[in-house]
């Protein structure tokens, strides 16, 4: 029977939270998750509760527990891995003020504009700006409104009475922190998107004093950063009392989904590549050197791993486009629909679309349903399908929304491998639609690499963060990680395929540079 120390694992994403007790070598022991609400607003807005999250934590955490009465003793920390770039604001006493402004959130994007415009300016930000953003920092506020430099911004300005009362801003992973503790801290990678720091030295990471100024918002509402890997402080005792832990379990400052997706995917190596497909999607490597890539949206951030930084391509909606297809379209309960339980989509997908041949029968699907990232930074951008005849079947649309989701994965490739230097030929691919075999060999076709698909990837998140807790406990080091990480089965891309997806990857691209002009004048 081994006794290797376990970690109470985090997984916080925009859909649910999950809470897993890993062991520091990656296995499982079990895992409990629940659906998290999503509020979104007429102008914009995205929401979700925070105190619901500690709820949903507290409830989660216990039922695994109680499941592993005799584990408790070895359970030394927890750490969490979490969705970025939300920001809430708390009073002195650690108490949410509001709900939480997501990372799908815009209604800052004003804001932002007026806080940084310029007379000479790239999309409403002054040059000057930019240029003193992308020097220290390595990137830049999306113009979107998707970033806390926004979200504060907001706060501030159409919120007053609760900026007066802000005691600290806190990304998402943050404020979990809180709750665990009592301390008011950032991450290195969690206080990014504030955009307020100099982060020319990977190990260091420090508040910049004129970007902080620069930032419209009152330097002591920033919190102390910390890295990964550092220990925040034991678990608050009531905490530790309510779920039946030791007195003296640590809290692993722990990171964002992306920082985290990258330890548990086993990509340590320079440039060893993963994909994540949840609600969001990206393709990730970690790299030796700080640069960006302003045209492309493409940088190298601080991350995990000491002495590195993670270039990161964000898709802002992937596995989100087929919640929706399920929850609005084809599992829509109303008078259709009187069932109560919806089957996972994940676990039909490989039933319905291995029925369509690759192309899906002429139907192409776009699936930027909540505007985009990367390699296009654009807000008014919406999903479509296009091609659809009467000949076609609901099979073909299932199919069409995969590959649309690889045809935008397949456009980020292109600036990726220009920015490090070389082609990818291998992916680890984790997250929830990594389950799905189908889309497995879909990405390989599409992109023409190999994809290999990590045993339970769904769990990628929950065992970086178990990774990055064990590193800072020192029981692990990060060097150790790959030789933990298996594959359940390799995906070699198609040659018979590779014609048909390079049109309509064309297709693709000329779908969105006809159409853009029509989705701003639709949606500004």
């Amino acid at each position: 029977m081994t006794s290797l120390p376990l970690i109470l694992a985090i997984d916080h994403g925009t859909s649910s939270m999950k809470v897993a007790l890993i062991q520091t070598d990656g296995r499982v022991l079990g895992w409990e998750s629940q659906a998290v609400n999503l509020y979104l607003t007429p102008d914009g807005g995205a929401e979700q509760s925070p105190d619901e999250w500690w709820s949903i934590f507290l409830a989660t955490a216990g039922r695994l527990l109680a499941r592993f009465p005799e584990e408790r003793a070895r359970v030394r920390a927890v750490c969490a891995s979490t969705q970025g770039e939300g920001t809430i604001p708390v009073d002195k006493d650690g108490n949410a003020l509001m709900n939480c402004i997501l990372w799908m959130d815009m209604r800052g994007a004003p804001n932002l504009r007026r806080q940084f415009g310029g007379k000479v300016n790239l999309n409403g930000l002054s040059l000057d700006r930019i240029a003193r953003w992308v020097r220290l920092t390595g990137g830049m506020p999306s113009t979107t409104g998707k970033d806390p430099a926004s979200h504060m911004l907001l706060v501030r300005d159409r919120f007053p009475e609760i900026y007066a009362k802000t005691c600290k801003f806190l990304n998402v992973v943050d404020y979990l922190n809180l709750r665990l503790t009592g301390w008011f801290t950032a991450t290195f990678d969690s206080i990014l998107t504030s955009w307020v720091t100099d982060n020319r030295d990977p190990d260091n990471i420090q508040y910049s004093p004129d970007l902080v100024r620069d930032s419209g918002i009152d330097v002591d509402k920033f919190p102390e950063i910390l890295p990964c890997t550092a220990v925040v402080g034991t678990l608050k005792p009531d905490v530790a009392g309510q779920l039946g832990l030791p007195a003296d379990v640590k809290v692993v400052a722990g990171a964002i989904d992306n920082t985290a997706a990258a330890i548990g995917a086993g990509t340590i190596d320079d440039f060893a590549t993963h994909l994540y497909i949840g609600t969001s999607s990206w393709m990730a490597a970690h790299v030796p050197f700080k640069k960006t890539d302003v045209a492309t949206s493409l940088a190298s951030v601080p991350c995990a791993l000491p002495g590195h930084y993670l270039l990161t391509a964000l898709q802002a909606t992937a596995g989100g486009n087929l919640t929706y297809l399920r929850d609005n379209i084809l599992y829509h309960k109303d008078e259709l629909l009187q069932e109560e339980n919806v089957p996972d989509i994940f676990k039909v997908l490989d039933i319905i679309a291995a029925r369509v041949p690759a192309g899906s029968n002429g139907v192409l699907y776009t699936p930027w349903i909540w505007g985009e990232r990367a390699p296009i930074d654009d807000k008014y951008v919406r999903a479509g399908l296009y091609n659809l005849s009467l000949n076609n079947t609901r099979e073909d649309i299932i199919r069409a929304f995969l590959e649309g989701v690889a045809y935008n994965t397949n456009w980020l490739l292109e600036p990726f491998q220009k920015f490090t230097g070389r082609r990818v030929k291998t992916i680890n691919i984790v997250g929830g639609g990594a389950q799905s075999d189908i889309w497995c060999q879909i990405f390989a076709d599409v992109m023409n690499v190999e994809v290999r698909q990590v045993t339970d990837p769904v769990y990628a998140n929950a065992r970086g963060a178990a990774w990055i807790g064990a590193v800072g406990l020192k029981e692990l080091a990060f060097s150790d990680i790959p030789g933990l990480v298996s594959f359940k089965k390799i995906y070699m891309p198609d040659p018979q395929n590779r014609a048909l997806y390079t049109e309509k990857f064309n297709v693709f691209k000329l779908i969105y540079r006809q159409m853009k002009g029509i989705y701003k004048r639709l949606n500004r």
